[in-house]
């Protein structure tokens, strides 16, 4: 059992999206792109638990916190006409307006042959090959290969304004149109689905208490074990007496309360006052009952949550095997697998998760958990400024072999993939110089300059100019919003990176290093010449390399090229000892993140910043 299309409508951050999910897949984008909402649009599709809160959405489930039309306002109409324009506009909106709904639509695939038997009436044909529902009337063509049994299931929720109250209910999708009515999918179909929402810190902070939902409650469920503990429990706790000794000196306060009650009321109405543990019902003890661990070798124990997140994580992934042995058509989905746990553990924590379930999804931002997917198996997620979530697949251009991105994966690509925006350096120099520039103009003039990750820019090395054109396309085909910084380049290879990018800086100067040596001052220069230790063989060449500074820095930063020489010298400029190509650089950066974003009918729209040398 999977899903296999995720349809989301109007929930949370999200105004549509349609996803296609692989068996085992990982969901990765950048913050705030909407991989924990789609996590959440599957709970609450499927998850068994989720429609216990009541109500089971508010106000800010609805996409804009949008739950209800009006009217539009008429304060700009005058008074005299004011009664007819209000009747006229309450006619229209009734006819047109609809209230806002949400909506998530699931196709569940692979079912067992007792999901098939038991959902007979509503199953239906899923065409992997389209990767759409088979409805063509022609019955022999159910026989495919490529078609297969599926399950449709579709949460509406709403706000009922005649309640003034949210109400959400999850149908089988089929009974939606049908003229009997909808059928709800209930509580105990969705537990023969058999989701898991695993939430980082949720979780583990409730995984070995009674509290509904729980992973104990769910694995005592499971094994149909009914702990009759309450009604003792509650007993027992009734009949202790807290602080009743006298030499505490509580209960002689409580005599004296009740004496002057007595005063002011007949002795039937009892009084008498005295501490006990609590008022507890079931619902109490379910959430105060909890497991209590050992820290360490000695006997000292304290509850499971108070300890390391580590061993609260792996903890959890014990449990998780307990279900799984359990219920083996399970859907696990994972947030950030990585919290807490050293990468050999983020791996098998992976590795196990998908021995156990029959599908999983996990989100991360982790390089260890990412290199664990193969490219077909990661979705890369990006969401518009009009609420439409887009999943891209990862292309390899011709200079990007799959060899050298799983070589290179976490030295190189691993970060791109987790931003929203993307700069393209020309070499390991550009990569390394031109951050800690931004960096320091941005804590010697904050209102003027910002540094590259304030403006969620990472930086990624293309060893080599030929190679800038190419990771600047894969990056664009993923979403990404896409910068390149290079030497000055021929026609044809300053055509290839601009079809690709947003900004290119583009300097006039062979490299790198000329445009620092040639911009920067000669104090600076003299300055840093004092602060690092020259390398023996330029010594040799040069004995005393402040007689020849441009010389002896040529030397230097071409020796420390992999080891940032340039960003070290840069780091420690004032901004009239930084060249002036890098502030202008920073700048139309700069400008360039903070410009509006394409609308999503035109998104091939890119800006262009002229740039002087």
């Amino acid at each position: 059992m999977r899903v296999a299309r995720l349809c989301i409508n109007n929930f949370r951050g999200i105004k549509h999206a349609t996803l296609l999910l692989p068996k085992h897949g990982l969901l990765i984008g950048d913050n705030n792109t909407g991989k924990t909402t789609v996590l959440e649009a599957l709970d609450l599709a499927l998850g068994p638990d989720r429609l216990n809160r009541i109500p089971p959405i508010n106000e800010h489930d609805f996409f804009n916190g949008h739950y209800f039309d009006r009217p539009p306002a008429l304060d700009s109409i005058p008074n005299s006409n004011k009664d007819r324009a209000l009747s006229q506009a309450d006619s229209a909106f009734d006819k047109l307006a609809k209230p806002p709904r949400i909506q998530i639509e699931v196709v569940i695939v692979d079912l067992s042959l007792e999901q098939k038997a038991h959902f007979g009436d509503y199953v239906e044909f899923w065409d992997s090959t389209a990767n759409n529902l088979y409805d063509i009337p022609h019955a022999p063509g159910v026989d495919a290969a490529s078609i297969t049994e599926a399950l449709r299931v579709t949460f509406c929720g709403c706000y009922n304004e005649d309640e003034d109250d949210f109400e959400g209910k999850t149908y089988f999708s089929r009974s939606l149109t049908d003229t009997t009515g909808p059928e709800q999918f209930s509580r105990k179909d969705k537990q023969r689905c058999g989701f898991l929402y695993l939430r980082t810190i949720r979780t583990g902070t409730r995984a070995l208490s009674l509290e509904r939902g729980s992973l104990l409650d769910i694995i005592l469920r499971l094994k149909e074990v009914r702990p009759q503990m309450w009604e003792n429990t509650l007993g027992a706790l009734s009949g202790t007496v807290v602080a009743g000794d006298p030499a505490l000196g509580i209960s002689s306060v409580l005599e004296t309360i009740n004496t002057a009650l007595k005063k002011y009321v007949p002795k039937e109405w009892g009084v008498e006052p005295h501490l006990k543990v609590s008022d507890l019902t079931r619902e109490h003890l379910r959430k105060i009952v909890t497991a209590f661990i050992a820290t360490g070798d000695g006997q000292h124990v304290a509850p499971f949550y108070r300890q390391g997140t580590g061993t609260i994580n792996m903890l959890v992934l014990a449990m998780l095997s307990q279900i799984a042995e359990s219920r083996q058509n399970v859907i696990f989905a994972m947030e950030e697998p990585e919290t807490s746990i050293p990468p050999y553990a983020q791996k098998r924590i992976v590795h196990e998760v998908r021995k156990l379930a029959s599908q999983t999804l996990f989100t991360s931002h982790s390089p260890y958990v990412l290199e664990e997917f193969a490219t077909d198996d990661t979705l890369v997620l990006a969401r518009d400024a009009q609420g439409v979530l887009i999943q891209r697949s990862i292309e390899f251009p011709d200079n990007v072999k799959q060899k050298r991105y799983r070589k290179e994966f976490r030295t190189v690509f691993c970060e791109g993939l987790l931003a929203r925006r993307v700069l393209i350096a020309e070499g390991p120099t550009e990569a390394s110089a031109f951050p800690a520039a931004c960096r320091r103009l941005s804590e010697l003039d904050p209102d003027t300059y910002t540094s590259l990750e304030a403006l969620g820019v990472c930086t990624v090395d293309a060893s080599g100019e030929k190679n800038v054109s190419g990771m600047a396309k894969l990056y664009r085909g993923l979403g990404k919003q896409t910068f390149a910084i290079c030497d000055k380049q021929d026609h044809d290879s300053t055509a290839k990176i601009k079809a690709e990018v947003t900004l290119l800086l583009m300097h006039e100067e062979k490299g790198f290093e000329d445009l620092v040596i040639k911009g920067t001052s000669r104090l600076a220069l003299e300055r840093f010449a004092k602060q690092i230790d020259w390398p023996p063989h330029i010594l040799k060449s040069l004995p005393d390399p402040t007689k020849n500074l441009v010389d002896a820095f040529g030397e230097y930063f071409a020796w420390s090229k992999g080891t940032g020489g340039i960003a070290d010298f840069l780091a420690q400029c004032d901004e009239t000892e930084i060249p002036e190509w890098i502030k202008k650089a920073a700048c139309s950066l700069k400008d360039a993140c903070n410009a509006p974003t394409p609308r999503a009918e035109n998104p091939a729209l890119v800006l262009d910043y002229a740039l002087g040398g």
